[in-house]
């Protein structure tokens, strides 16, 4: 297959002396991305300042997930001999690759239990979810002024809300338990006759809980609400039925599910019919909701890691469950004060927020260098505030500001895992032996029962 061929001349390249290694880099992309050397290679390499010994362990899959090989196989021909425009009506290069986007359509279809024609490519989870938010409120604004979302949803959800409400619309942000689910009583009494839209995302990219999406179905169906969810981590990740979930739109992406970056899919109801604004004008592709030539290597991509979820989704979800088990015991029997973020009952497998009572979250991180995990969403990681999500959950500042999220995957080994519960459990420790917090506790002082006086 293609990508064995270039895994092969790749691994040719990379085992060749290093000295002529960057005269043999086949592009100045790839010369970029080697990382400078300082003349002492056996201590590892420098990357945005800090010394790693070399690749760290990954286990950050929220965040985005590697292209499985099969993936990369169904793409590789859209790149290289079919690159042809799937808008190109007039020759077999058009039709060919408009051929193999209808075929990852009808993948991306089946996955959720949808027809073909309710599936819109798009360019990620992001752009999906502003055109379900400001899309339908946009196309029934003369009637409908109120958006009903929770304190918890993507970052894109919240700001295409906020958006919303500069436009003079009004928006429920409704709060979450401390297990992070929603009160279905609470959704009910904050709908009201002109509320337009109600978005819940199904399973949070942070802490991995897995809403009440079909009983929130039943609720918006009971009062003829439009529902949408944001399955970007749902997908691929727990079954889906979008009949009995009674949704009117779902925001999809790409690379969660072991597919490329860049590309994303919306679901839109055709019965009964959910309307939307465009967000985007162009040349009215995608029946006019997004315009914009189909990536059809990525949109490939996308189809095909949807038939490998389909296929393998029952024995990923048994693997990373033993995994996730395999993790949470191995530090909780080393190390007290590990708490879990979020039910754990309902929860998807492979996520594991914790936080480490007596730590401070980036010194942790900073001393994982070995092991890839956050402290949150990709997104919002770079702020040193706490976690919104957690805060919403009622978790105390101290506490959320010591969560580090564990992504679990479809490559994930029991090595990694082990190796990542060596690493964790032995940078804890040292930090709670700097901690004089720790100690006070250890001498059973309540430390929320010191005064503090400021100085």
């Amino acid at each position: 297959m293609t990508s064995k061929l270039i895994a092969s001349n790749l691994r040719h390249h990379l085992t060749k002396p290093a000295k002529n290694l960057r005269r043999q880099l086949l592009s100045t992309a790839a010369e970029a991305a080697v990382p400078e050397q300082d003349g002492n290679s056996s201590s590892g390499m420098m990357m945005k300042g800090v010394r790693i010994s070399g690749r760290p362990l990954y286990l950050d899959v929220q965040a985005t997930s590697p292209v499985d090989p099969r993936v990369l196989d169904a793409m590789l021909p859209f790149y290289l001999s079919r690159f042809g425009n799937p808008h190109s009506r007039t020759h077999f290069y058009g039709w060919e690759s408009d051929e193999a986007v209808e075929h990852a359509r009808a993948q991306v279809a089946s996955l959720i239990g949808a027809s073909p024609k309710e599936i819109v490519f798009t360019s990620g989870a992001t752009e999906s979810n502003n055109i379900s938010v400001k899309g339908v409120m946009h196309f029934y604004k003369d009637k409908k002024r109120h958006v009903i979302t929770t304190q918890t949803e993507h970052k894109c959800v919240l700001d295409s809300c906020r958006h919303l409400q500069q436009e003079g619309f009004d928006v429920t942000y409704l709060p979450v338990e401390s297990d992070g689910l929603i009160d279905l009583e609470k959704l009910r009494a904050a709908i009201r006759p002109d509320t337009g839209l109600v978005s819940v995302m199904a399973v949070n990219n942070e802490i991995g809980v897995v809403q009440p999406v079909e009983e929130i179905g039943r609720v918006c169906k009971e009062f003829n609400v439009p529902f949408h969810t944001d399955a970007a981590q749902a997908l691929g990740k727990i079954p889906i039925d979008v009949d009995k979930w009674n949704v009117s739109l779902m925001s999809l992406s790409g690379h969660k599910v072991y597919g490329p970056k860049g590309v994303g899919a919306l679901y839109l109801r055709r019965r009964p019919r959910i309307r939307v604004e465009p967000q985007m004008n162009g040349g009215g592709q995608e029946r006019g909701i997004r315009s914009g030539t189909i990536p059809t290597p990525l949109v490939v991509g996308m189809g095909a890691a949807c038939e490998v979820a389909k296929n393998e989704m029952e024995y990923d979800e048994k693997r990373i469950s033993g995994l996730q088990q395999r993790l949470l015991n191995g530090i909780r029997e080393k190390l007290d004060g590990v708490v879990v973020n979020g039910s754990l009952e309902r929860r998807y497998a492979g996520n594991l927020n914790l936080s480490f009572a007596y730590v401070e979250g980036e010194s942790l991180l900073m001393g994982l260098k070995e092991v890839a995990v956050s402290s949150g969403s990709a997104c919002t990681s770079a702020s040193l505030e706490p976690s919104y999500v957690l805060r919403a959950l009622g978790v105390e500042e101290d506490m959320a500001h010591t969560s580090i999220r564990f992504g679990i995957g479809r490559f994930t080994t029991e090595s990694e895992i082990d190796r990542a519960v060596e690493l964790t459990v032995q940078q804890v420790e040292k930090l709670r032996e700097m901690s004089p917090l720790y100690e006070m506790v250890k001498e059973g002082i309540n430390i929320k029962d010191i005064q503090w006086a400021q100085h």
